[in-house]
């Protein structure tokens, strides 16, 4: 899987989030569930999963459209996680049909999709360790305890956190979710313009590369190149919503 096909799978996650209107948690939570689980046991496991799944034709070959759809199935599990009412898988259906344009899946694909996802997951699909309720956590307790608190915006460290989850080598941080939760709170406590140019040294400084092995990570016959990746990511803006990927 390359990093493109990657970073549009994401973003096409976190947009179907605000175009079906689900809670911050849901949505935080199917993030976990795609980027940090799915994601890895896909591109590492493939020997492993090729037993259990044989060339199931969701996942052989691993085409964008696919993912979108484990996308969409992953905010589906999460809403059956977090909420009383949870989305009905019509109305993923309905998102889909106008979202996916590559291919058309019926509701027997999505019901199929999400066997096959609880499988590759091994069924493990706990919520406890998701950064977003470390965040919401702190951010109440920081309120109660300072005033600065008042001047953190949710909104803010929402931004930040959907941008982490956009390249692997910044979504590795959410291994550590109270760590990252309370870095995320600390840089949102800056000015607008103070918090770009923090997060822009913090950013360099995880994706530093050292040696020319590591600047590139090969996959296939492309390239990666961490350096372009790093450039990516830095002219990303902060403090913004993002626009629509869905026509």
């Amino acid at each position: 899987m390359n990093a493109e096909l990657r970073r549009s799978a994401v973003e096409f996650l976190i947009v179907s989030s605000l175009q079906l209107g689900v809670t911050p948690i849901v949505k935080y939570t199917s993030l976990s569930i795609f980027v940090e689980r799915f994601l890895p046991s896909i591109k590492y496991n493939n020997r492993s999963l090729r037993k259990k799944q044989g060339d199931n034709w969701l996942l052989q070959p691993l085409r964008l459209c696919n993912l979108q759809l484990f996308a969409l199935v992953s905010v589906w599990v999460s809403s059956k996680i977090q909420d009383t009412r949870p989305l009905s898988v019509q109305s993923l259906k309905s998102l889909g049909d106008v979202a996916i344009k590559e291919q058309h899946y019926t509701t027997r694909d999505f019901l199929e999709a999400e066997v096959v996802l609880m499988q590759v997951l091994d069924f493990e699909i706990g919520a406890s360790n998701v950064a977003y309720v470390f965040l919401e956590d702190f951010l109440i307790r920081l309120r109660k305890l300072a005033r600065v608190g008042d001047l953190v915006k949710l909104e803010a460290c929402m931004d930040i956190m959907d941008v982490l989850y956009e390249t692997e080598e910044t979504s590795v941080l959410y291994n550590s979710p109270d760590f990252l939760a309370a870095a995320i709170l600390f840089v949102s406590s800056f000015k607008e313009e103070d918090t770009l140019e923090l997060v822009r040294t913090i950013l360099q400084h995880v994706l530093k590369q050292t040696t020319p092995e590591t600047c590139q990570l090969r996959e296939g016959k492309g390239q990666y190149n961490t350096t372009l990746e790093t450039q990516s990511i830095l002219a990303t803006p902060f403090g913004k919503k993002k626009k629509s990927m869905i026509r």
